[in-house]
Order: C-alpha cells, then sequence, then structure tokens
C-alpha cells in the first residue's frame, strides 16, 4: 500500500520525529508525516500518514485529543513536567481534595491557557523550547483552548506531595502540562506533570494502535484512505459519472450540509475532499482518478 495510516502506541523517552523515521524505513517511503506532536516522555497514540495519507493529516491534527496524566503538587519546574529541573517545592499536604476538584473544575470549558515555555510553539520564527534552551526567559501568550471533560481518577498523598490521576478531553493545542502548573499555581504549592498517555486522537483511540516493536519489524496492516476518510468527515458516496467529474475536478451539486466532506467511490476509494461554496461541492484535494 502507497498511501494509507498507521497509528502507533508511541513509546517513552523517543520523540515524534523519531517515530517518524522508523516508519520510512518500515514503509519505504520518506513521505510520512504525523497528526501532532507527542513530548519525549508522553507515550500512546500518534497517528502516522503517508504517501497521499499526509494530505489528510491537517484535518486529523485539528481534530480533539483525550489523555490520561498523573499530576504532581508540592513542586514546579521549568518544563512544567518531571523532566525538568525542580524551581520551587512547597509542602503540598494541607491541600484539600475539594481544593483539588474546584481548582480542576475552573479548568471545564472554554478557558484562556498560555503553554508552556518549552513547548514547540513559535516565536518569531523559532521553537520556543529552543530559546529557553538558549537561556532565555519569557511566558508565550495565552490563547483560547476547550476542555470538553476533566474527570479525577485518583487521589494519592505522598508525604509533603499529592499526586492526581486525571482524564482529559480537549481540543487541539491543549497543553496537559499546563494543567497540571496552573492548579498548583492556583493552590499555591507549584504543579507539574509526571505522566502522561494520549489515549486518543480525533476518531482514532488506543486500541487501534500497533506497538512501536510492531513498526520496527513491520508486523502491521495499515489502515486505507477511505477508512480514515470514514472515521474523520462526512462520507458522501458517489455514482460512477461523479467519480468521473471529480477526477478531472469538476464541481457536484452539493448534497451535504458539511462544508468539508469526503467522496467515495463505489469500490471503497477516496476520490476527494469537497467544500461546500455557493451550492457546489468543490474538490479541494483530489486523491484517486477514474478507473
Amino acid at each position: 500500500m502507497s498511501d494509507g495510516f498507521l497509528v502507533v502506541d508511541k513509546a517513552p523517552a523517543m520523540t515524534s520525529h523519531d517515530v517518524v523515521a522508523v516508519a520510512r524505513t518500515a514503509l519505504g517511503t520518506r513521505k510520512v508525516g504525523h497528526a501532532g506532536t507527542l513530548d519525549p516522555m508522553a507515550t500512546g497514540v500518534l497517528v502516522l500518514g503517508f504517501g497521499n495519507g499526509t494530505r489528510l493529516l491537517q484535518y486529523i491534527t485539528d481534530g480533539d485529543k483525550s489523555y490520561t496524566a498523573t499530576i504532581v503538587l508540592g513542586a514546579a519546574t521549568i518544563t512544567d513536567d518531571r523532566e525538568g529541573e525542580v524551581i520551587s517545592e512547597v509542602d503540598a499536604s494541607q491541600v484539600t481534595d475539594d481544593q483539588i476538584k474546584t481548582g480542576l473544575a475552573k479548568m471545564v470549558g472554554e478557558i484562556q491557557q498560555r503553554p508552556s515555555s518549552v513547548s514547540a510553539v513559535k516565536v518569531d520564527g523559532e521553537r520556543a523550547y529552543a530559546r529557553v534552551r538558549a537561556g532565555e526567559v519569557f511566558e508565550l501568550a495565552a490563547r483560547t483552548i476547550t476542555i470538553t471533560s476533566l474527570d479525577i481518577l485518583e487521589i494519592r498523598r505522598l508525604g509533603a506531595r499529592v499526586e492526581i490521576d486525571i482524564d482529559v478531553t480537549c481540543s487541539a493545542g491543549t497543553f496537559i502540562r499546563a494543567i497540571a502548573r496552573d492548579l498548583g499555581s492556583e493552590l499555591q504549592v507549584g504543579g507539574h506533570l509526571s505522566v502522561l498517555r494520549r489515549t486518543r486522537v480525533a476518531g482514532f483511540p488506543i486500541s487501534q494502535a500497533i506497538s512501536f516493536d510492531d513498526l520496527k519489524t513491520q508486523t502491521f496492516t495499515p489502515l486505507a484512505l477511505s477508512d480514515v476518510a470514514r472515521a474523520t468527515f462526512q462520507v458522501r458516496e458517489l455514482a460512477l459519472d461523479e467519480v468521473l467529474e471529480l477526477s478531472f475536478g469538476r464541481p457536484l451539486v452539493s448534497n451535504s450540509s458539511e462544508q468539508i466532506f469526503a467522496a467515495l467511490s463505489p469500490d471503497d476509494r477516496l476520490i476527494a475532499l469537497l467544500k461546500n461554496e455557493s451550492g457546489k461541492a468543490k474538490p479541494i484535494a483530489v486523491f484517486a482518478a477514474a478507473n
């Protein structure tokens, strides 16, 4: 298969680019990309597109995501996670469960969140983490994100520190490390993230993922573009004459309320992505020609 997708369960202590590099070897192509970076510390869902699949990645990256994570109260770090230098420590043993629940509840909904200074966000064309590593001290501007749900799974008290396991569903652009940092700041004890696992990206859950070992040993079956289209977009099933029209880049009469949707052939091939404009379904990306 020259075009398709893989859902990989990223292992810890590697970058998303490391996974892409192995996938390029396993798939025999350099045309491989991913739908959203995971920190080296993090594990879980990393969606890879290859061949023409890379043209769909932007739509998956923009989808919502789910995570499980562990917040540690009682210490703040420069990176807002366990891998950074500790910059302050406070005894958090007096923080109550109700204070934790109230603090996290404030973050549910549409909120302003300030990304971590060591994130991949670009500042004047340079990644924020690169500027921090060069010794610069700054804060990124807050931006609007949406946290759909934030559930507490368990609270553990370990001496002067408190650990909180959470389950989060949120919009693209949300930083789970910032949730830990902001809760610690709200409770005036400092906080950081010690565990992060992404359990879903858009329509792709962790149950669909292959292991990193499976990727290295090429023990996998890629997802077809049509499968990914069905998981990502509203789908329009085409007649044969419509397939021919789209293969030449011609618009169809619109029959969908969705702004962008996928068009599939009778033999289940992704033909194009369509966009509604002035009563027409206009192709914005053509993937296959008529047979």
